[in-house]
């Protein structure tokens, strides 16, 4: 079986973890012990966050006075490399001597006309003070919104089209590695407007989940797994009355409402593999991936019909940009 799994922050950073090395090495351990047995018996790809790294970068550059910040192509481009490196590194550890494991820095073509660009949220790097974020918006034409007491820059959150590094990736699967891709979303990349001349990279940040989505589709995995610090997908989340979704169709799903920063990304994205695909998705714990991939752990979306941990023919119609999550209006859920 062809496995593609999306590693939430847990899996490099916890809550309140101090942002060093060594912390991130002891997490992401945890994630290669989770891993490495399920490369002896299935394909596996795997995608990460770097939201925390990069803000990182972000907040070490502004200590460099009239240094000229990495734009955040360059910085995701870092981090995939970095964090890349140590997966790939426990990894090794882990696994047989001939057991190949492969990072590759992976470029995501977005589509100049999204609306998102309109529309920036994603928040990025430090925060400012008003008059600091003011004077940066002038200077550098950065948009930022109030988060809490400070101003923070936000930027675009585009829709992955199409993932550059498909053909090396798809080779690598085919040969046995291990294939770590499409970090942090992978880095924004766009050509220009008329559809000719060299790439650009794009001051924006691309859904992790949703890039993973795209890739599972792309290498025609049979499961996508996207692994967090909860055990799956909850109904009134918080309340007394909570309960787990254990298994689920995209119809049931699109029922209910999920907090857009928490939970909402990985049931749209868990909603679009399924819907296009026939396949499974499934959302939960990192220490419960075993039990995930074998279908009896964490929440499993599943076509009408189709048994628990069953798979079905992949759609043909792969790339649309029709997004089968709809407003949910039968009560609200979260993660």
């Amino acid at each position: 079986m062809r496995i593609v799994i999306a590693l939430g922050g847990n899996a490099l950073l916890r809550r309140d973890d101090p942002m060093t090395t060594e912390v991130q090495r002891r997490n992401i351990a945890i994630a290669a012990e989770a891993i490495a047995p399920l490369a002896a018996e299935h394909s596996i790809v795997v995608v990460h966050g770097n939201g925390p790294q990069v803000g990182l970068l972000s907040l070490q550059a502004e200590s460099y006075t009239g240094a000229e910040p990495y734009p955040l192509d360059v910085l995701d481009a870092g981090t995939q490399g970095m964090i890349g490196y140590l997966i790939q590194q426990e990894l090794r550890s882990l696994l047989p001597p001939e057991q190949q494991v492969a990072t590759l820095l992976t470029m995501i073509v977005v589509d100049p006309d999204d609306p998102a660009f309109a529309s920036p949220t994603k928040f990025v790097g430090p925060v400012y003070a008003r008059e600091a974020a003011d004077a940066l918006a002038a200077d550098k034409g950065w948009a930022f919104r109030q988060d809490g007491a400070a101003s923070r820059r936000v930027v675009p959150s585009p829709e992955p089209c199409r993932i550059l590094e498909i053909t090396p990736i798809a080779w690598l699967l085919e040969r046995g590695a291990v294939v770590i891709c499409a970090g942090g979303g992978g880095i924004p990349t766009m050509y220009p407007s008329s559809g000719r001349g060299s790439l650009v990279g794009v001051e924006a940040v691309i859904d992790k989940d949703l890039t993973s989505e795209l890739l599972a589709r792309d290498v025609n995995a049979d499961l996508f797994l996207m692994a967090t610090d909860v055990d799956g997908v909850y109904l009134d989340w918080g309340r007394p009355e909570q309960r787990r979704l254990d298994q689920v169709t995209p119809e049931e799903l699109a029922g209910y409402e999920f907090a857009a920063g928490s939970m909402g990304p990985k049931v749209k994205a868990a909603t679009r593999f399924t819907t296009k695909t026939g396949r499974r998705a499934a959302i939960g714990s990192l220490a419960d991936i075993a039990g995930i991939v074998a279908g009896k752990a964490g929440t499993n979306v599943v076509t009408q019909g189709t048994p628990e941990g069953a798979t079905a023919s992949p759609d043909e119609a792969w790339h649309t940009k029709e997004d089968p999550v709809q407003t949910g209006k039968a009560g609200k859920a979260g993660s």
